[in-house]
């Protein structure tokens, strides 16, 4: 009779326990994707690729998430003998989740819409989920404007201004641009020249192709190419509502 007893409890205890198991919240997935909260400083110029991914591994790793390999969504254009980039290429093969858990996308082809039907479906990178690694949501268009937003010295000291232009250098599959004569890269994210000043049509001069996290504005709304920006320097980034943020993928 004793032995039942025990016997009966221990299933009791068993049984409870698989419960409380199955009950538990799944742990979220750690992140391996975000938004810089903050740029170089410089412009386009951030040290070359090298140097944006420097930025990425040291914005992770003061968030906690330093122990996985981070690099920035850029592409470089062939120059000075050396091939194009493309940054599809750069960011490993996925998943990416943001700073809640929630999934950016499954893998390159579904984060770049490589058939209709994933173009048809989508991305997850919106504003509400595009996050900064510390959280945060980056202000996108119409978010508190400002007649002097377009400016620097503007945008330096009031975070919650339009910002949503991110620097990439990609069409909107992800490669590079080949034309050795117009830039879009800020000569391979070495230039803060202060460019021509134009952001449609033809432009010349120094310039990057910049995506729009919010994807709102910009003729078509791409998170990734949207349209060039009128210069390198720190305001001429600014005239057009970006701050040379951009996106930093976990590659491993």
């Amino acid at each position: 009779m004793i032995m039942g007893t025990l016997s009966a409890v221990g299933a009791t205890f068993l049984l409870g326990s698989s419960l409380a198991l199955a009950q538990q919240p799944a742990q979220p997935h750690p992140m391996t994707f975000f938004i810089t909260s903050v740029g170089i400083g410089k412009g386009g110029d951030l040290g070359g690729v090298a140097g944006a991914d420097a930025h990425c591994q040291r914005l992770a790793t003061a968030a906690g998430a330093g122990n996985r390999t981070w690099h920035a969504y850029l592409s470089t254009q062939p120059r000075d003998g050396q091939p194009a980039i493309n940054a599809r290429d750069r960011i490993g093969q996925g998943p990416w989740y943001n700073f809640k858990g929630d999934m950016i996308a499954k893998g390159l082809a579904d984060l770049h819409g490589d058939t209709i039907e994933l173009a048809r479906l989508g991305n997850n990178v919106t504003k509400l989920s595009a996050l900064t690694e510390k959280g945060a949501i980056v202000p996108g268009l119409n978010d508190n404007p400002d007649p002097a937003d377009r400016t620097w010295a503007y945008a330096s000291t009031h975070p919650n201004s339009n910002r949503h232009e991110m620097l990439t250098g990609s069409t909107t599959d992800g490669h590079a641009y080949t034309d050795v004569n117009v830039d879009r890269t800020c000569n391979n994210w070495t230039s803060s020249a202060e460019g021509s000043g134009q952001i449609r049509g033809n432009v010349t001069g120094a310039a990057a192709e910049v995506g729009l996290s919010d994807r709102n504005g910009g003729g078509n709304g791409s998170w990734n190419s949207a349209h060039p920006t009128g210069g390198c320097s720190q305001e001429a980034l600014t005239r057009s509502h970006g701050v040379g943020l951009f996106y930093c993928f976990a590659v491993n």
